[in-house]
C-alpha cells in the first residue's frame, strides 16, 4: 500500500466575507500524478499555496509525510518544490545563468546538477539564447528545472499547460510522465480545462467555488465518461 504523503481535512481560507476554500480534505499518496481541476477562481492555487506555506488556513489541518506543526511542515516541505502561477526567470539571462542563479538562491554546491536538469527537460542545447526567445513552452521546462534543482520528491504546479498550444501540451506532459516513472516524484498539477490532464493523471480532484466536489481515479473517471 502506498505512503500517503499529503493529507488535509476540513481545510479552509477566508478572505475577508469571502471564504475561498471550504472545509476541503483529500489525500495525495507517494507515485501519485493528481490533477486538481476546477475553473478559475475555483480556489486550486489558494489550496497549493498553504500546501506551500505561502499562506495559512483559516481553519483545518494540514499533514505532509506526516509532518503537522509549522516547524515541522518547514522541514517536510524542503522535500517538495512548487510553481505557483508564473515561473520566474530574467529575461536577460540564459538558461544556465538562470540555474546557476537559483543554486546560489537554494544553495546548492554542485553545479553538474545543472546540466542533470537542463537534459532533463529538453533544454541542454539551447546554448547562450536568452529566456526573452524563449517560447512559452521552453519558459514552462525551465521553470520545471528550476523546480528539479533540489531532487524534490513531490512537485506541486499551477496550471503548467496554460496557455500552450497542442505541442507544448504533450511536451510537458511526456516530460512530467517520465519525471513520475523514472524518478519517482510525486505530482501534484491543475487545471481548468480537464482534457489537458486527461492523459497525464492518475487520480483527479474536482474543486468548484472552493469546495471539492469530486474524487477519483483515473479508470473511475474514464467509466464515468463512457
Amino acid at each position: 500500500m502506498a505512503e500517503t504523503v499529503i493529507e488535509i481535512n476540513g481545510l479552509e481560507k477566508q478572505y475577508m466575507k469571502h471564504k475561498a476554500v471550504k472545509d476541503a480534505s483529500f489525500k495525495i499518496e507517494e507515485g501519485m500524478i493528481c490533477g486538481l481541476i476546477g475553473p478559475n477562481g475555483a480556489g486550486k492555487t489558494t489550496i497549493m499555496k498553504m500546501l506551500g506555506g505561502l499562506i495559512l488556513p483559516t481553519a483545518g489541518s494540514l499533514s505532509i509525510y506526516g509532518a503537522k506543526s509549522e516547524t515541522e511542515l518547514a522541514k517536510a516541505r524542503s522535500r517538495m518544490s512548487f510553481i505557483i502561477e508564473t515561473p520566474y526567470a530574467k529575461d536577460g539571462m540564459t538558461a544556465r545563468e538562470n540555474l546557476e542563479k537559483q543554486c546560489i538562491q537554494k544553495g546548492i554546491p554542485d553545479k553538474k546538477r545543472i546540466d542533470e536538469v537542463l537534459e532533463q527537460v529538453g533544454l541542454a542545447d539551447v546554448g547562450k539564447k536568452l529566456v526573452r526567445k524563449f517560447s512559452l513552452g521552453m519558459r514552462q521546462r525551465l521553470g520545471i528545472a528550476c523546480a528539479l534543482l533540489t531532487k524534490p520528491e513531490i512537485m506541486v504546479l499551477d496550471e503548467p499547460v496554460n496557455g500552450l498550444d497542442p505541442q507544448g501540451i504533450v511536451e510537458i506532459r511526456e516530460l512530467l510522465l517520465k519525471l513520475n516513472r523514472e524518478e519517482h516524484i510525486t505530482i501534484i498539477i491543475s487545471s481548468h480545462i480537464l482534457s489537458e490532464l486527461s492523459l497525464l493523471c492518475t487520480d483527479y480532484i474536482f474543486i468548484n467555488k472552493g469546495e471539492i466536489v469530486q474524487t477519483v481515479s483515473a479508470p473511475e473517471l474514464k467509466a464515468i465518461c463512457k
